[in-house]
């Protein structure tokens, strides 16, 4: 039998006051005269950040949920070319330790997606060493936790620029002035616009990279209805992971506006695909992409205790059978 486990991204719907992601932009940073002091708000903006991390890792042990994706937004402006300076890690490494330390003690796997502004087959050159920075603080943060780096991170291809092929190949030419630590970190899913099933698993097997499978993409862009085909090379790409194979899950909003994120997951549509997997691997972790966070994962989980074809392990998990 397979193991289904659900995760979430990032916020809470049923926990209030918990936002990981408040921020600061770098014009409020400027119109505060004194520089260290400015730093100093934007270390309090991360250390809220990430308590507030804590208290949603706490809900989901209590809740049962054993997969949670951090937001990319933890530190503000870290990146920041004006702040490159700044050591952020250092005023910040007693929290990011318990966050670690947490979820390993209570066996949660977190892992991150950034922004779309991270573009590793980008033309632009500036462009790539900025996106290889922010990866490179994705790496120190888990470091820091005290987390394996190994397939923690869930990328997008980047841009086609009308060219598939020729973009393609610049990933695979840029894939070479990404530092081994982090390429290790890194994972790619294919996308709703441009970067089929097929290209992105031409990436992932020439440089060994896992897939994680978006189901609802592949629905809206696609050559081949028929992914089965091709799910024997996706669990093939995780051959060489220490990580359950892991995918994504979302509905579409509506068939006008398909590509979009329902609030919910039509849970038909994923037991369509489930069906189509079960007993091909022993365990697969479903990140929901959904508008309303966990309260969209326990919607979901009430709609599968009402089947007969599971076995309920806990609040967010269950065999197939």
């Amino acid at each position: 039998m397979t193991i289904v486990r659900l995760g979430y991204v990032a916020m809470s719907m049923e926990l209030k006051n918990a936002s990981p992601s408040q921020t600061m932009t770098f014009a409020q940073f400027e119109k505060i005269d004194d520089r260290e002091a400015a730093i100093r708000k934007l270390e309090r903006i991360a250390l809220s950040n990430l308590h507030n991390t804590l208290r949603l890792l706490k809900h989901n042990a209590t809740s049962d949920i054993h997969f949670y994706r951090l937001t990319s937004r933890l530190i503000p402006l870290a990146n920041h070319e004006e702040l490159l300076d700044w050591n952020y890690i250092k005023p910040l490494k007693e929290q990011l330790r318990e966050i670690g330390f947490f979820a390993k003690k209570h066996q949660i796997r977190v892992d991150f997606h950034p922004d779309h502004f991270v573009l590793i087959n980008s033309k632009d050159k500036h462009v790539l060493k900025n996106s290889i920075r922010t990866l490179k603080l994705h790496y120190l943060l888990l470091k820091t936790m005290g987390v394996d780096p190994n397939h923690r991170c869930v990328m997008h291809v980047g841009g086609n620029y009308k060219e598939t092929e020729i973009s393609l190949e610049r990933f695979v030419d840029n894939w070479m002035d990404i530092p081994k630590r982090i390429q290790t970190m890194i994972m790619l899913e294919n996308d709703d616009t441009s970067f089929m099933l097929e290209d992105t698993l031409y990436l992932c097997e020439k440089l060994d990279i896992p897939l994680v499978f978006d189901y609802h993409h592949h629905l809206a862009h696609h050559q081949d209805p028929n992914w089965e085909h091709n799910w024997d090379r996706v669990v093939q790409t995780w051959r060489n992971s220490p990580l359950p194979i892991k995918m994504h899950i979302s509905s579409p909003k509506s068939e006008k506006e398909y590509r979009h994120h329902s609030d919910y997951i039509d849970v038909d549509m994923f037991f369509r695909f489930l069906k189509v997997i079960k007993g091909s691997i022993p365990q697969i972790d479903c990140m929901i992409e959904a508008k309303r966070k966990d309260e969209a994962l326990f919607k979901l989980m009430d709609e599968i205790k009402a089947r007969e074809d599971v076995e309920i392990i806990d609040g967010s998990s269950f065999f197939l059978r």
